[in-house]
């Protein structure tokens, strides 16, 4: 078997581990990015580890210190347009390449949470790209409203314990930014995930199924006392203290109770 030929197995047997197991790998973030082949125009699908940064997430084009830029990075150039794949959603999205000082700064953030990063620029004289992977309008694809609320919330379980994990680790001494931008995009996600709820799907069920209205009112409190949660979260992210993986532990049991308790309740109604 060909060096090529051996890679290429590789790759498709993580490929397909990563879609066997919903996307959990190693306990990290990965994703599968779907290009288009540059020269042949054919779907071309890449596992690649991410960053949270807010609206969109981050990939880097390291080649492990090669000389050449990877080939999924060269097709995402000639086509900006790509497929994205977490394991529980799949959704379409729109590449776009990190220049100049915005690419040095985050590449800079990058190296800060994980050295491997400086060490593979070390081993090359090109510029290993940074790439911002930002989400296409609409809803991704999914099933039912059902299955989809509980891929909303495994998303959410998962991220708790990736960056419960992280603050672990890292100590407040050493908190960086990409750790505090990890936190806040979930914190962001949170937000809008509870005030989708509470503006539009609260109400309807209530107007469907009136005997839900003290399991809808609870709810509805819990989201109240995990806004205040999230709050003081990103009141400590700003100023890091020792208080910070309590208060990590504090909004995951919260978080986590809610979660449960809302599936057991309105799963069967939806």
């Amino acid at each position: 078997m060909s060096e090529h030929s051996r890679e290429k197995r590789i790759l498709n047997d993580l490929i397909e581990h990563f879609r066997a197991n919903a996307g959990q790998v190693d306990d990290s973030r990965y994703l599968l990015l779907t290009t288009t082949g540059a020269r042949s125009g054919r779907p071309h699908t890449a596992i690649l580890g991410y960053y949270p940064d807010g609206d969109r997430v981050l990939v880097v084009g390291s080649a492990g210190g090669g000389p050449k830029h990877p080939d999924w990075y060269h097709n995402l150039v000639a086509n900006p347009e790509v497929t994205i794949e977490t394991g529980l959603f799949t959704y379409p999205a729109t590449a776009v390449v990190l220049r100049d000082a915005e690419r040095d700064e985050v590449f800079a953030r990058l190296v800060e949470a994980d050295r491997g990063w400086g060490e593979y620029q070390a081993r090359t004289t090109r510029t290993i790209p940074v790439v911002a992977l930002v989400a296409q309008p609409g809803p991704p694809a999914g099933g039912s409203f059902a299955e989809t609320l509980k891929r909303i919330h495994t998303t959410f379980r998962r991220e708790l314990a990736l960056i419960r994990k992280e603050v672990t680790t890292s100590g407040t001494a050493g908190l960086g930014a990409q750790l505090r931008i990890n936190c806040l995009t979930l914190c962001q996600a949170l937000h809008h995930h509870h005030t989708g709820e509470s503006v539009a799907l609260f109400p309807a069920l209530a107007d469907q199924h009136p005997e839900l209205a003290d399991a809808l009112a609870t709810l509805q409190s819990e989201h109240d006392q995990i806004a205040v949660l999230l709050e003081e979260l990103e009141k400590l992210l700003s100023n890091p203290s020792p208080d910070l993986l309590p208060q990590v532990d504090r909004l995951t049991a919260a978080l986590i109770a809610h979660l449960d308790y809302e599936e057991a309740v309105l799963l069967p109604h939806l």
